[in-house]
């Protein structure tokens, strides 16, 4: 997963920067339940101390959960982490560095904060190695936004502290030599096996439900056809192209835009239909890129433009205190030579088709109702927009005859992998029972498909370790293994499109004792592990603690 991520930030350098960059500059905003005390209309007057932190505040939300998005997405290589992932890690991290002051850990030198870098997935090469190009172009990058270097240092000194602190908070890890032995008989013991594998694919047997049974199934899975709240909302669009015409640029703005990011524009291929001949472009490559670089800023400047206007509408709306009456609404509209566009009703998780599902737009219509019924100015790709409410229809469950397609597909899938399973058992006994009077693999395979009336393709795999396996196995084989003696085969593994049957033909345990070299290494490994999984526990914890300790009262 890691290398396709670092592959594909590569070939996409310009727009992987600009998505890690606007992430990373934002402000996370915390927001819980009324009942915690945080996020409330009263915010201002709160106070509620975390670890020196007052989440009651925005300005001490934004730094906290800030610091912890950009320390998250420079270790993992990419943007998106998940609002309650980030509060743990958030929450966790801050815990640490009071750890850290705690123990008058010192602070950190330029030099870790030299080697921390080149140990960051943001930076690493496709061998997985530092890439000393990506860290430049990421500092040039720095210059378009609002992050300063001065903010990735002082988040990666942080980090550095955070990290003395959970080792020592860790210790040393403690591991049982029964552990280890167990790590290296996973590890290292070599197996020799054969697959029985079906397609699931092409295994079709004759199902067709009845209405009982399609009324059964749809009674007892209703809950997955369940009709979510939809929103019915009108939008008066702003489109960025609407306003390209009134934007004026001249050849300093242009060359200076180029200036301030040069790798975040394409030079142009010299074979067009070699996408890997793409790449960035360099200082010296201007007058290559510079329509680009034009269209680029016009396309900025009058995506602001309709955004600007968007913004007006909605501050228009609020002074004049638009009520919501639908003829109030359109005669205000009228008088600007606006008009709304009544959109389909969506859902929160499906934004609205018109605007390709944005789910930014979805999120601020489901904001709105009876006491604020337009919304503020809401960007999209390709412009602005501002919506009306005019519904929000609450969850239903459907009829059987509106959804009768999908349920009856549903229920044929549902029997079909049934069947399947069924029939892993039975290919599985057949297997078993040749095998045991003295076929080969490929021949006991052979009769246990002619028996169920089913291609089963057999090969067996040369001898191999989980820790170097043979080429293209599946993962599902390696866990199939660790429940399998000399001479077993296990039961049928589904995956999406296949059935596989592990025929474990031989089993030789490596050397477990201490005289193995590998054993050290496995012990180290485990105790890192140990020590690593001590010292979550140990701040989980500690921010427990400090959360009920500063939990506000309930009159």
């Amino acid at each position: 997963m890691i290398s396709w991520i670092q592959r594909n930030l590569q070939q996409h350098f310009k727009i992987i920067f600009a998505v890690l960059l606007g992430l990373i500059i934002v402000s996370f905003v915390f927001v819980t339940n009324a009942s915690s005390g945080l996020g409330r209309s009263d915010r201002h007057t709160l106070t509620r101390e975390f670890f020196g932190h007052n989440l009651g505040s925005e300005e001490g939300q934004s730094r906290l959960f800030g610091d912890a998005n950009l320390s998250a997405t420079l270790q993992l290589g990419y943007a998106g982490f998940g609002a309650d992932q980030l509060q743990q890690y958030a929450f966790q991290r801050t815990a640490a560095l009071h750890l850290a002051d705690q123990f008058h850990l010192p602070a950190t030198t330029k030099a870790e904060i030299a080697d921390h870098i080149k140990t960051l997935r943001a930076f690493a090469g496709d061998d997985g190695q530092f890439d000393a190009a990506k860290y430049v172009t990421f500092r040039d990058n720095l210059k378009t936004g609002r992050l300063t270097e001065t903010d990735i240092a002082r988040v990666l000194a942080d980090d550095v502290r955070a990290g003395k602190a959970q080792l020592l908070v860790g210790g040393p890890g403690y591991v049982l030599d029964q552990d280890v032995q167990t790590q290296l008989a996973r590890a290292d013991t070599t197996w020799t096996v054969g697959l029985a594998t079906a397609s699931y694919a092409s295994y079709n047997p004759a199902i067709n439900p009845g209405n009982a049974e399609l009324t059964k199934f749809f009674e007892d899975n209703s809950f997955r056809y369940e009709i979510g709240p939809r929103v019915v909302v009108s939008a008066v669009n702003f489109p960025t192209s609407a306003y390209l015409s009134a934007v004026t640029v001249t050849e300093s703005e242009v060359k200076a835009r180029f200036d301030a990011s040069p790798s975040s524009f394409t030079k142009p291929a010299n074979d067009p239909k070699d996408p890997k001949a793409l790449k960035p472009a360099e200082a010296a490559d201007y007058l290559l890129v510079r329509g680009e670089v034009e269209a680029t800023l016009r396309s900025e400047r009058a995506h602001r433009l309709a955004i600007k206007a968007a913004s007006d509408l909605s501050y228009a709306l609020f002074e004049k205190r638009v009520a919501q009456d639908s003829a109030a609404v359109e005669g205000f509209l009228a008088a600007r030579n606006l008009q709304a566009r009544r959109l389909a009703p969506f859902t929160a998780a499906n934004g609205p088709a018109e605007y390709g599902q944005s789910p930014d737009i979805a999120a601020a219509a489901f904001k709105l109702g009876a006491s604020r019924h337009f919304s503020d100015a809401v960007p999209y790709a390709e412009g602005a927009t501002v919506l009306f409410w005019h519904e929000t229809q609450p969850s239903r469950k459907p009829l059987l005859s509106e959804v009768s397609a999908k349920v009856t597909a549903d229920y044929i899938e549902n029997e079909k992998r049934k069947r399947f399973v069924d029939l892993g058992r039975a290919l599985k006994a057949t297997l078993e029972s040749r095998l045991q009077a003295g076929d080969s693999f490929e021949k006991a395979a052979a009769a246990a498909g002619q028996a169920q009336a089913i291609t089963l393709e057999a090969k067996m795999l040369p001898p191999f370790t989980a820790r170097t396996p043979a080429k293209d196995t599946d993962y599902s084989v390696l866990g199939a293994l660790e429940q399998l003696e000399k001479g077993q085969v296990s039961d049928m593994t589904v995956t999406a499109d296949k059935g596989i049957l592990v025929y474990a033909a031989n089993k030789q345990a490596p050397d477990l004792s201490p005289a193995n070299p590998q054993y050290a290494v496995a012990r180290a490994q485990l105790s890192s592990l140990t020590a690593r999984l001590g010292a979550s526990t140990f701040i989980n914890e500690l921010v427990s603690a400090e959360l009920k300790r500063t939990e506000p009262k309930v009159n």
